[in-house]
């Protein structure tokens, strides 16, 4: 905690740097409301108890807040529409005003202040006093629209993440809030232009990051670091790919990325939208509510199955053959199969107009078919452009026989039932999800699209033992679907975002990539991802690699390595596995002062369940989230064992409470959750479980990174060889 050679502005000079009281009694008994902005008090008569002065500033801004929704619910647009279409257009408008002008009464309204020496934007040769500005969720002004809270986004409020007693930024003072539920209960202060006070570790900053949750996962906006801040607030131009270990904070840093280009560029974004894309429906619950409370409504959020749904997944794959519809030599094997159709003509077309005949001859229409093949535009749009290249020509001729045809007459002769017949023969229609089929069901046709590109075995593997016998009654895998969603987009473009964020991204295959980087084409991404927690056969070993499937092969790869979440001791037991399931990654840190609880217990098999149970038992005694995690297999034995000791478990996504607060979790859906306390059946269930050890090592070293505050690992079969030895 920062130490303070002279008093804080508020401070009375005996008052330590952490203040902290119990909330007012009373909301009957709330000071009067504060300036707009906390002026610093009179210094010959310091208020005596600043943190009464704060809550008042808390308690008036809330009431700001209020009178801005309630202004907005009272506007009357009877007398400004035109119509009913900007009616509705404009009451949308308002009513998204009023949703996102909601009070969350559990968050904080603001979660700092900051102290300038110099008002912000003012030359400083013009000697203008300094400015005081509290920092929050979003913006509230007063009656008169003075700021009461600016919007932690704004420039303004930067310094509060990136000031340092090396670089205060003009900072006097900033100033950190305690909050507990809902209500502000204490304050620190760290005096960045004072050379005499030491820079030191936040308490309240570290009390946040290890403070229990229950409930979906929360927002970072209050701790966020200065190399998670540089991410987030990087331009919409580029890029951004960040490594994350484990606790670092990249799925925040993402979505608080998002939320801050819709800050900076709302208008542009607000055109081409934005989309948040996770690794399953669970995992998207869990976060869906950060972007609320950072006054974020209308982010999308999906699956990469989501973006591929054109077909109903009823089928699965085989690890081998669902690697080689992953793999990216299938885009080309799919660009043949549908280039395939296109026949050079061997026939004429003749036009007939009135008493005249108008003739183009196939070596002309070869010339342009050619033509359109050499231009590697979308085979739809080609087919498209086709018909009017065949009646320019034939128009060439008209004018040629000293008539003048114009724009009309072109498009009267490519709707010509000889030019129709004519594009028909030689560029025909191709349904995508019926060229998947016929590309998987048949042999000979597969072999022909993807000779010298897959061998016979690699083609045997993705050839269906039994063909289906149309595309509505096959049993589609979700590789299936990504093959047919590359097919649609050589035939038709896909429509590009203005910003996407892909978590988790190291599971993708290289066709799951494309198909994410058709949706930001023209747009920009965020990529987050560890590449010690891929977990699928096909996971990227570089991202180098995957950025480039991506279509973004220039974007910025930053690496988070300070973890904020994991306890120390917890964190360097799992990276005990990097040496062999990501060698080239940095071992993660953390910044945890709590070294966290960390038990392994070694018990016969007849007594793993009672032993997990009573590890579940001994966890529920202390306070916030439990997940039981294990083995996809063992898990209907666990819930059986759970059932009968009578207490009650969630599934994932399921939102904790205080009267329900353990989670039975499969392994296979642990990647992306957090939880207080982690209890982890039989490791090597969760090994075996994978269809390969570096999948499985991977898929294990998931699993134990998932507590906030301690792990307890129950075992009757032997540990894997890596985390043999002690465990302390």
């Amino acid at each position: 905690m920062p130490s303070h050679a002279h008093p804080s502005p508020d401070h009375h000079p005996s008052s330590p740097a952490l203040r902290a009281e119990s909330p007012d009694p009373s909301p009957d008994h709330r000071p009067s409301p504060p300036a707009p902005r906390a002026e610093s008090p009179d210094p010959e008569h310091p208020h005596p108890d600043p943190l009464h002065r704060e809550r008042s500033h808390l308690a008036s801004s809330r009431a700001a807040l209020r009178a801005m929704r309630e202004d907005a619910e009272a506007l009357n647009i009877a007398d400004v529409t035109a119509n009913w279409v900007n009616a509705e257009v404009l009451q949308g408008e308002i009513d998204a005003r009023i949703k996102a002008l909601a009070d969350l009464s559990h968050t904080p309204l603001f979660f700092g202040r900051l102290d300038y020496l110099h008002a912000p934007g003012i030359d400083l040769a013009e000697g203008a006093a300094g400015e005081n500005f509290y920092i929050g969720r979003r913006h509230v002004h007063d009656a008169d629209g003075d700021p009461m809270v600016i919007d932690w986004r704004a420039p303004v409020s930067q310094p509060f993440y990136r000031a340092s007693k090396k670089d205060p930024m003009d900072l006097k003072l900033r100033r950190r809030f305690g909050y507990t539920g809902g209500e502000l209960t204490a304050y620190e202060d760290e005096h960045l232009a004072d050379p005499e006070e030491a820079a030191l570790t936040s308490r309240l900053l570290q009390s946040e990051i290890e403070r229990p949750r229950v409930g979906p996962m929360r927002d970072i906006v209050a701790t966020i670091q200065p190399e998670q801040d540089e991410i987030v607030r990087a331009g919409i131009g580029g890029s951004v790919c960040v490594q994350g270990a484990p606790g670092t904070g990249k799925t925040a840093v993402g979505l608080h990325r998002v939320a801050y280009l819709l800050y900076a560029h709302r208008e542009r974004l607000a055109r081409s939208g934005t989309l948040v894309i996770g690794p399953n429906r669970s995992f998207l619950h869990y976060i869906e509510q950060v972007l609320p409370a950072l006054g974020e409504l209308e982010v999308k959020q999906a699956t990469v199955d989501d973006l591929v749904g054109h077909v109903e997944v009823r089928g699965t794959d085989e690890a081998a053959a669902a690697t080689v519809k992953g793999d990216a030599r299938m885009a080309e094997v799919l660009r043949r199969a549908v280039r395939s159709h296109i026949t050079l003509p061997q026939e004429p077309c003749v036009v007939v107009r009135g008493s005249r005949r108008w003739r183009v001859p196939a070596y002309e229409l070869e010339e342009i078919v050619r033509e359109l093949m050499a231009r590697e535009i979308r085979y739809g749009a080609a087919r498209d452009a086709l018909p009017q290249r065949i009646a320019h020509a034939v128009l060439v001729r008209m004018e040629q026989a000293g008539e003048a045809p114009d724009d009309r007459v072109q498009d009267a002769v490519a709707r010509n039932a000889a030019v129709k017949a004519a594009v028909k023969a030689v560029w025909p229609p191709v349904d995508p999800a019926k060229l998947v089929l016929r590309l998987l069901g048949d042999a000979d046709f597969l072999a022909e699209q993807a000779d010298g590109i897959l061998t016979p075995d690699e083609q045997k593997t993705i050839l269906w033992v039994k063909p289906a016998r149309s595309a509505k009654s096959a049993k589609w895998s979700a590789a299936d679907a990504v093959l047919i969603d590359e097919a649609m987009d050589l035939v038709a473009r896909t429509h590009s975002l203005g910003h996407v964020v892909l978590d988790e991204a190291q599971d993708l295959s290289p066709m799951q990539y494309r198909a994410v980087g058709r949706r930001c084409s023209t747009g920009s991404a965020t990529i987050l991802g560890d590449i010690a927690q891929g977990t699928t056969p096909w996971a990227t070993n570089t991202w180098q690699e995957a950025l480039a499937h991506l279509g973004k092969p220039d974007s910025a790869v930053e690496e988070l390595t300070q973890g904020f979440r994991v306890p120390r001791e917890v964190i360097a037991y799992a990276s005990r596995l990097l040496p062999a399931i990501a060698p080239d990654l940095t071992e993660a840190t953390s910044i945890r002062e709590s070294a966290g609880d960390f038990e392994v217990r070694t018990v016969a098999a007849d007594e793993l369940d009672a032993a997990v149970l009573s590890a579940c038992e001994e966890a529920l005694t202390k306070e916030g989230s439990i997940g039981l995690i294990a083995a996809e297999a063992r898990i209907p034995t666990l819930r059986a064992a759970l059932e009968a000791a009578g207490v009650h478990c969630l599934a994932p996504g399921e939102e904790t409470s205080a009267e329900s607060r353990l989670t039975l979790v499969p392994a296979t859906l642990a990647k992306g959750l957090e939880y207080d306390y982690v209890v982890l059946d039989e490791p090597a269930a969760i090994v075996d479980g994978e269809p390969d050890e570096r999948t499985g090592l991977r898929r294990l070293y998931v699993c134990l990174t998932r507590p906030v505050s301690g792990l307890t690992v129950v075992h009757a079969a032997g540990l894997p060889e890596q985390l043999a030895g002690d465990a302390g």
